[in-house]
């Protein structure tokens, strides 16, 4: 298999640490390990999450030896980036609760028989205190304290949590353990990782260069993220992943192409040459194929076609039976269209629940249910 360099280390990446290390490596024609790291501190992985899952699969597929982490120990820590407070920790059963859909879900991208899946519990959690006195005697607080969501809360005289600092030794101990070539993750992830390869330079391991992706904005334009209700994930059905996607913003179907898709780039330069609506319709067409296949996809495009093109309603639309008198909210919530109360509401108040006809509910600008009352 002929294997594109510059596509491995360019397309949906931000950064290559040292590229120069990730070039030789990569053209010496030796098998690399290369691994992907995933705290499962939610139950969902949604498109921004697949950044990282598709170029781990793209290394897979070039031949080398790649490594799944599920973050098993870390995830009850919880990674202080990106929060301007301390978050949560999360006990063993809440992580493990997790998990149980993270493979399968993580399964849509990845060749499961092609890579190995890993569990930080199985060391971090054999680690005494001179281990990580040891870990920790490599860092200082001046380092840690560069961070910025650290200088954030210092200003705001928020708290720092000494567990906090401890976080980027725990997940760099990862790369000494695995002893890896490369490691790849979101470019919020770039402090975490180049923590490893500190440790694997002090514990006298591989040197391991480091590539982060892309971050992915969601459906308002903001960073995909559950907090911001704007993601468009895995589990989504057909229909509403491509509605979701119908609604992102024109100028954010470039980058989709390039990190979501496969569509050679050429292609893609051709394919926004076209009416704004007709491109982001074959985005939508694409990505949506990747998760539910061919059929499923033109389904979800003549549906959408149908209802938001024409002003109808999708032919393949869900149908529930309900008590006379039970509220709308409990119907939604019940049937997983909305995730609140205080979604519910705030729909409402936008306006953006509408009886279309009979019976027939149309909720936001992508979801569809049909309730038929008994008495």
């Amino acid at each position: 298999m002929t294997i594109d360099v510059e596509e491995l280390l360019s397309r949906g990446v931000e950064k290559v640490i040292p590229r120069e290390l990730a070039e030789k490596k990569l053209n010496s024609g030796e098998k690399l390990r290369i691994y992907h790291g995933v705290d499962p501190t939610g139950a969902k992985l949604h498109l921004g999450h697949s950044v990282p899952l598709r170029k781990l699969k793209a290394f897979a597929d070039a031949g080398h030896e790649v490594i799944f982490i599920v973050g098993s120990f870390t995830a009850m820590i919880g990674d202080p980036t990106g929060r301007d407070t301390m978050r949560s920790v999360l006990t063993r059963e809440e992580v493990e609760k997790n998990f149980k859909t993270y493979k399968e879900q993580a399964g849509k991208i990845l060749d499961i028989s092609k890579i190995k899946v890993r569990y930080n519990h199985e060391w971090l959690e054999k680690l005494d205190f001179k281990g990580i006195v040891d870990l920790a005697s490599n860092f200082t607080v001046q380092q840690m304290l560069q961070r910025d969501m650290f200088d954030k809360r210092l200003k705001e005289n928020k708290p720092i949590s000494v567990h906090e600092f401890l976080y980027p030794l725990m997940v760099g101990y990862d790369s000494v353990v695995l002893d890896v070539d490369g490691e790849l993750g979101g470019s919020d992830q770039e402090f975490n990782m180049l923590a490893g390869r500190t440790l694997q330079a002090a514990y006298h391991k591989r040197d391991k260069f480091v590539l982060t992706t892309k971050l992915i904005e969601g459906t308002d334009g903001r960073k995909m993220s559950k907090t911001y209700d704007n993601s468009i994930y895995l589990e989504d059905s057909a229909e509403e992943m491509y509605g979701k996607l119908m609604s992102i913003r024109d100028e954010l179907v470039e980058k989709y192409f390039e990190c979501l898709t496969s569509v050679p780039m050429g292609d893609v330069i051709n394919i926004l040459s076209s009416h704004p609506k007709d491109a982001k319709m074959r985005l939508s067409f694409e990505i949506t194929k990747i998760y539910h296949g061919e059929e499923a996809a033109k389904k979800a495009q003549e549906n959408f076609e149908k209802a938001f093109s024409k002003g109808g309603i999708p032919d393949d639309i869900k149908t529930v039976t309900a008590q006379k008198n039970e509220p709308l909210v409990e119907i939604l919530l019940r049937e997983g269209l909305v995730s609140s109360k205080t979604e519910f509401n705030r729909l409402e108040k936008d306006g953006a629940i509408e009886e279309m006809e009979s019976g027939v509910y149309r909720i936001g600008k992508h979801r569809f249910l049909r309730i038929t009352r008994s008495d």
